[in-house]
């Protein structure tokens, strides 16, 4: 039994209260995915499956949207400078680029500010917009940001710049005083709240260019889907016309962007997710961002390849940054006691990239982190977090929030900056909250199933339909699937043996399934075992030939397991001694020592152990009754056979109810029998091994049949009547080879057989035996 590493909730119809009006044109599987999503009638069908740019909502419908259209006119009739202030992150740039490609089509004087994470942080910031003054700007437009520049707002009116705030952000409770806020959380007249920040910019530049430009929606794409926003309504429409854009741009920065990045052909949105965004986000977390503004705006081919070239290094310098950090995370981690909440920090840290060491980690434990970069020449450590669903970060940050010199987040991530000293009574404060929160269930991740799929129903044009359903993302997510099945051929895969393939059969159908980075579960597999998957149906193209693909997330195996280890000498079983909570063994005293696993024999009361997760069988018993006990009495839901025969009982030839008579005859014929002559002699003639010689006098010694006085052996006059079976020397090794043949020379589905009816089948009848003379 293996269990899965998330929760696993599946939605299913039952909890879709409507009933669908028109279903002939899709399948049922389409028609369950889009009950799920609430699209119930077959406009909503259109609409969904068929985006359309004339379902956009008009930009009038925001406020203060025209007020601020004027402002911008009046600065291009006036020859005014304006600054477009942005953010650092691929939303912040694409919304940089969307607004500075506006103006400049409006013949506007304009130019773009991004910060630096790193010295002036996020957002506006009074020392930006007094330079902005000194450059004689009178208007500064924000883009991405600026819906908490309460203070900056003031510094831009003392400064007589006309500041207009576009934003996405949440909003607070006091809006900065400013010329004009664009945001869909300010708009009560506009419908969709959820738009990017390069959304929010698209919808300005659409005001101010009089029509939709289609010819910024890439952009809108790229940092639509990076900011991670409901894919739902406008963002829908949006990202979906944005990729086919994106997938045919003769922009020559995007072009070398994709080309560094190995993208061709058709775009999607995972390849924005994670190839363009990441790309895109690793300037702004290594240094400036303003070079991936430069390769937006470039209008030079040979420009644009340069800096996709400059940005390719810096990427890669990012993921090594982040791979070095969170090996320095998991050693310190490995020193430390178990812990609800990780909270890592060292000096030297690039904070740039905690957010995402944080999320590694998360993933990795299960647990919420925080990853801090100490600066001990100011006293203060400063990073990011990222949590688990089930554990609010912002709320309970907040419940010690006099532990913060700042903090900003929601309740799955957050940016914070402490003094060095408050980092230990963060952790003790945090960890004492999340015990008190959450069991232990609670830290698992949750894994929304759409379906259950048999084999034989995965095909391509199944996966294609699928496919209607994107662009994916928030609110929008690929579906999920899980299968039960048999696999064939399971083995690992990769330089590192690191990745799972599976295959299974179904009819006349073939489906692959690939586990990335869930190699070591290979150990976990049993033959003629059916294990449970659940992951993402994908098309594997490989030289022309298209084959559907299952992408595992997770894996489980909800029957009890046989790992069968007979015979081997070396076996390794700390993976599984690790993975087991309720462990105990059997046989071997010393060779459970050397696992660290507790033990019993076979005579001892199994009674208070209770039922196990994994059981060790090191030695065969010397009862078939004492092993069955064992067994009853724990029921494991997984058992190892780790047993071997050097000298087998079994195999060796056993006497046959002839072989009893003749040398019976024999002994009446000789009266007397030397065991030094005529015994020898005698065996020779017939064949016999000195063992098997032995244990027939053995058997009628015990049986009363003779006596032995000296080396002379002489039959009993009448002896009693008697079983072969009623001497102990016969039953012995009649015990000895049944035990053999059922528990080391059966194949695996007889031992599996043995063991189930043991657990399950209190009481069987034993076989009877029907030996004797």
């Amino acid at each position: 039994m293996l269990l899965s590493k998330a929760n696993w909730k599946f939605i299913g119809k039952e909890k879709v209260n409507f009933k669908w009006d028109d279903s002939s044109q899709v399948s049922p599987i389409i028609e369950e995915l889009l009950l799920q999503r609430g699209i119930t009638t077959k406009q909503a069908v259109s609409k969904f499956l068929k985006p359309d740019l004339n379902d956009l909502h008009s930009p009038d419908n925001l406020l203060s949207i025209d007020k601020a259209v004027k402002r911008v006119q009046k600065a291009i009739q006036q020859g005014e400078k304006a600054l477009v202030f942005g953010d650092y992150d691929a939303d912040g740039v694409t919304a940089t680029t969307v607004m500075i490609k506006a103006l400049q089509e409006l013949g506007a004087q304009c130019d773009y500010y991004i910060p630096n994470r790193f010295t002036e942080g996020y957002g506006p910031n009074e020392a930006a917009f007094r330079q902005a003054h000194r450059e004689g700007y009178t208007l500064i437009i924000t883009v991405d940001t600026g819906i908490a520049a309460v203070e900056e707002a003031k510094v831009a009116k003392e400064l007589d710049i006309d500041l207009i705030i576009t934003d996405h952000h949440e909003v607070q409770k006091e809006l900065p005083d400013c010329y004009a806020i664009i945001h869909p959380k300010c708009s009560p007249d506009y419908l969709f709240q959820e738009l990017a920040g390069v959304g929010v910019a698209f919808k300005f530049a659409q005001a101010l260019l009089g029509y939709v430009p289609k010819h910024l929606l890439s952009f809108v794409a790229i940092g639509t889907v990076a900011d991670l926003v409901p894919l739902l309504d406008e963002n829908r429409i949006l990202v979906y016309y944005g990729l086919k854009e994106l997938a045919n741009t003769t922009h020559h920065g995007l072009k070398a962007l994709k080309q560094t990045a190995n993208i061709d052909g058709i775009v999607t949105e995972e390849d924005i997710g994670f190839v363009i965004g990441p790309r895109l986000n690793a300037v702004g977390r290594l240094q400036s961002a303003d070079m991936a503004v430069e390769l937006m705006l470039t209008e030079d081919p040979e420009e644009a390849k340069t800096i996709a070239e400059e940005m390719e290094v810096l990427n890669r310098e990012r993921q090594q940054l982040v791979q070095q950090i969170v090996e320095e995370a998991e050693q310190m981690l490995a020193n430390e006691a178990e812990q609800g909440v990780i909270v890592v920090a060292k000096e030297g840290w690039n904070e740039g990239v905690l957010g995402i060491v944080a999320s590694k980690l998360v993933r990795k434990w299960d647990k919420p982190a925080i990853v801090l970069s100490i600066k001990a020449d100011q006293g203060i450590a400063k990073g990011s977090a990222r949590s688990i669903p089930a554990f609010d970060l912002f709320q309970n940050c907040m419940k010690v929030s006099h532990l913060f010199q700042q903090f900003g987040g929601h309740s799955q991530a957050a940016g914070m900056t402490l003094e060095i000293a408050q980092v230990k009574p963060l952790y003790q404060a945090l960890n004492e909250q999340i015990m008190q929160q959450l069991s232990e269930e609670d830290y698992k991740q949750e894994l929304s199933v759409n379906s259950t799929l048999p084999v034989s129903q995965v095909t391509l044009s199944l996966i294609e339909a699928i496919q209607q359903l994107a662009p994916f993302g928030m609110h929008n997510p690929k579906p999920l699937f899980h299968i039960k099945a048999v696999p064939e051929q399971p083995r690992q895969i990769g330089s590192m043996k690191n990745h799972l393939k599976l295959q299974f059969k179904a009819d006349d159908k073939q489906l692959d399934a690939i586990g990335f980075g869930i190699g070591e579960l290979y150990h976990y597999l049993t033959p003629r075992t059916p294990i449970n998957i659940v992951g993402e149906l994908t098309i594997n193209e490989w030289n022309g030939n298209r084959k559907p693909q299952f992408m595992i997330q997770d894996m489980s195996i909800d029957e009890w397991q046989l790992f069968d280890h007979r015979g081997k000498r070396q076996t390794n079983l700390e993976l599984f001694v690790h993975a087991s909570p309720l462990i105990y063994s059997v046989g071997d005293e010393q060779r459970a020592q050397s696992l660290g696993v507790p033990h019993q024999t076979y005579e001892d009361d199994w009674s208070s152990i209770g039922e196990l997760d994994t059981l060790f069988i090191f030695t065969m018993p010397s009862c078939l009754n004492d092993l069955e006990e064992v067994l009853k009495q724990t029921k494991p839901k997984n058992i190892h056979v780790c047993y071997y025969v050097e000298d087998s009982t079994y195999l060796r030839a056993f006497p046959t109810r002839d072989d009893f008579k003749w040398m019976y005859g024999f002994l009446q014929q000789q009266k007397v029998v030397s065991l030094d002559k005529e015994l020898p002699a005698f065996s020779h003639t017939k064949g016999w091994s000195k063992e098997k010689l032995l244990f027939i006098i053995h058997v009628f010694y015990e049986l009363r049949f003779i006596h032995i006085e000296g080396r002379k052996i002489q039959l009993v006059n009448n002896p009693l009547k008697r079983d072969l079976q009623d001497s102990k020397t016969y039953q012995k090794r009649m015990q000895q080879a049944e035990i053999e043949r059922k528990l080391y020379y059966s194949n695996y589905e007889q031992l599996k057989n043995y063991f189930t009816n043991c657990m399950e089948h209190l009481g069987r009848p034993k076989e009877e035996l029907s030996y004797g003379l």
